[in-house]
């Protein structure tokens, strides 16, 4: 039998970029310090897959049939919700979110939940034991009979696959799984592309749903090659502060649905809750009469979310007085304070400036502008706002305040909750006639703090 021949490469942890000798900085993504030696074998026989996406011949379009994906509810309404209604089979799931943000526990109670309606899931781990799985499971109050392996061998998971051949297949997590014709260590850049490629061919031919869990880098994106975010039907993240209860699931990508919704869950000792109502979530504890403080409508898809935006506006001692911003975009915040300073003439130069979204919420949209300019005024001239006020709209550099996608939605679920006043762009004029509740409507930031203050 010849000698195998061993030859060491180097590669990028990032780009997956080789080399025959380490470089400090990588010549395809300038990344530093990301090579990584590796043990490559002179073989030249190619790596045969498991399994192989089967040749079917070529045909019309509208003879393709829909009936094999029929979706699999997960019976946690704001997972199916991220999901487009649920999970398809046959369909690779990459979960991705912090550590200890919550991704297992929620996999584990949706699993929990597809065994007590009949479906078959398998739940591979390569991080836990078998027995720190049970002890989760029991603080969760899981009694279902879902099959449990800890392995972190693609070989030996897929064994057990054909096994059991479940209808969901979870693998925790893809970076400590490993292919044991593969030199490299798990986690690095070939091991997780193939380790993915060997999932991708498992859940396309064997129609398969599988959930794989993601680490994320300290920048927030998921380690290993951005190529698995390619190979995969739909990412999520989850996301939210772990000294906080509330917990944003997310969706980046979606073939099988919207990429526009979110789920809500809040955190507690018993696992993860559904947030049915999260505007309710948002605003428990909020203040009245205080200064600072008002309440504006994010958008996230087609779900509208009330949300308190805090400001607070103080003389600063220092040269370059601070600028402090949490839930909100501080680009977008130092846009308004120009605005301010510019067109009402407001000193803010010498002031510290926070701007705070109440309940660790992320505003990522222009439409509450206008509620972040109200709170700085408010807290500035130390002013309460109208208790029951909701505030919408986008500042533009001129001072005028432009009008906001889904208006007539933002408004209802203010109704819902009790509010009986809002302020809103002229140019959103139209919804006017089918409002439940009074609407003030303003074209610049004057007639807004006129309208207020």
């Amino acid at each position: 039998m010849p000698k195998v021949k061993l030859k060491t490469v180097y590669a990028c942890q990032n780009c997956g970029h080789q080399t025959s000798k380490w470089l400090g900085k990588c010549p395809d993504c300038n990344q530093w310090n990301s090579f990584v030696e590796e043990i490559k074998t002179g073989n030249n026989e190619p790596d045969i897959p498991f399994f192989e996406l089967k040749s079917d011949e070529a045909i019309p379009l509208s003879e393709v049939t829909l009936d094999s994906y029929q979706r699999i509810p997960t019976q946690l309404k704001e997972l199916d919700r991220v999901l487009g209604g649920g999970i398809v089979p046959g369909s690779l799931i990459l979960l991705g979110g912090d550590p200890g943000i919550g991704k297992s526990t929620l996999v584990l109670q949706a699993l929990n939940k597809l065994a007590e309606s009949g479906v078959s899931v398998l739940y591979a781990t390569g991080e836990e034991s078998r027995e720190q799985i049970k002890m989760r499971a029991n603080r969760l109050n899981i009694s279902s009979s879902l099959y449990v392996v800890a392995e972190n061998s693609i070989e030996r998971i897929l064994n057990q696959v054909q096994k059991i051949k479940p209808d969901v297949l979870v693998v925790d997590s893809i970076q400590t799984v490993y292919l044991q014709n593969l030199e490299s260590a798990p986690g690095s850049i070939s091991q997780v592309r193939e380790c993915a490629g060997k999932l991708l061919y498992l859940s396309k031919t064997q129609n398969i749903a599988t959930l794989l869990i993601g680490h994320v880098t300290k920048e927030g994106a998921l380690a290993g090659p951005r190529v698995l975010e390619h190979m995969v039907d739909t990412v999520l993240y989850f996301e939210g502060d772990t000294r906080q209860q509330c917990r944003i699931l997310r969706s980046i990508k979606n073939r099988f649905g919207s990429t526009n919704e979110i789920g809500v869950f809040e955190m507690t000792g018993d696992g993860l809750i559904e947030v049915t109502n999260p505007s309710l979530f948002f605003l428990p504890e909020r203040s009245k009469e205080v200064s600072g403080s008002t309440i504006t409508a994010a958008l996230e898809g087609a779900r509208p979310f009330l949300v308190e935006i805090q400001a607070l506006v103080s003389d600063s001692s220092l040269t370059n007085p601070r600028r402090t911003t949490l839930g909100v975009d501080n680009g977008r915040v130092a846009l308004v304070i120009a605005v301010l300073e510019k067109i009402l003439g407001l000193n803010l130069y010498n002031q510290d400036v926070y701007v705070n979204a109440a309940g660790g919420f992320k505003i990522m949209e222009p439409a509450a502008d206008a509620a972040i300019l109200a709170a700085l005024v408010s807290s500035f001239r130390n002013k309460p706002l109208p208790h029951q006020t909701l505030i919408l709209g986008e500042v533009g550099l001129t001072g005028e305040i432009r009008g906001v996608m889904g208006a007539d939605i933002r408004l209802s679920e203010a109704h819902k909750l009790g509010f009986t006043h809002c302020i809103l762009p002229k140019n959103n004029k139209k919804i006017i006639g089918s409002s439940q509740i009074k609407v003030s409507l303003v074209e610049s930031v004057s007639d807004l703090i006129d309208a207020l203050i």
